[in-house]
């Protein structure tokens, strides 16, 4: 049975490019993508559609292991998820393919000793950016993000509340959201 092959891609934030990767899965017949950290599947849409969508048959194209989980964990689980509903899942860059219908010890090890490379180097990268910021706080160069709301939206927003408009409506009328407003106010 042919199935469909759909391509999975995910950045990590809004303003980061995809072509990298659309180019590195090639022509799918659809693609799901996720603009949004990898750290839990709750924060991925496209993920979460991606596994509902896909039927026995199908085969998943992602550019790396990296941008389909950031744990060895999660790494195995969806895998495991994907290849137990008859989905075969290809790793581009890894040259590693994962399918229902044949298990490779060597393909098995590779994916824990290539997941387990990738997380590694994810904390490393983590350890590298505390360093850095810790340094630039030492020189007083660091000031952290910038609010998203000045003290004066602050300060009209409580009198806003205080006259019993809703919460949810001011943080709309500001464009953040009702815990960005809730915080601010705390």
């Amino acid at each position: 049975m042919v199935g469909q092959t759909v391509g999975y891609l995910r950045v990590s934030s809004q303003d980061q490019n995809l072509a990298r990767q659309e180019e590195a899965i090639g022509q799918v017949d659809r693609c799901f993508i996720d603009k949004a950290s990898g750290k839990g599947r709750a924060e991925r849409p496209g993920l979460t559609e991606l596994l509902g969508w896909v039927r026995e048959g199908d085969t998943i194209h992602v550019a790396s292991m990296d941008r389909l989980a950031r744990s060895i964990v999660d790494l195995h689980q969806i895998v495991d998820e994907i290849t137990a509903t008859g989905v075969t899942v290809q790793f581009l860059k890894e040259g590693l393919s994962f399918s229902p219908d044949r298990s490779d010890p060597t393909a098995r090890l590779l994916l824990g000793v290539m997941g387990a490379v990738a997380e590694f180097e994810r904390a490393i990268i983590r350890e590298r950016q505390a360093e850095g910021i810790s340094a630039a706080k030492a020189r007083g160069v660091y000031k952290g993000r910038a609010r998203k709301l000045t003290p004066a939206q602050v300060d009209e927003a409580r009198q806003r509340v205080t006259m019993g408009v809703p919460k949810a409506v001011i943080a709309r009328e500001l464009g953040c959201s009702r815990q960005t407003l809730h915080t601010a106010l705390a």
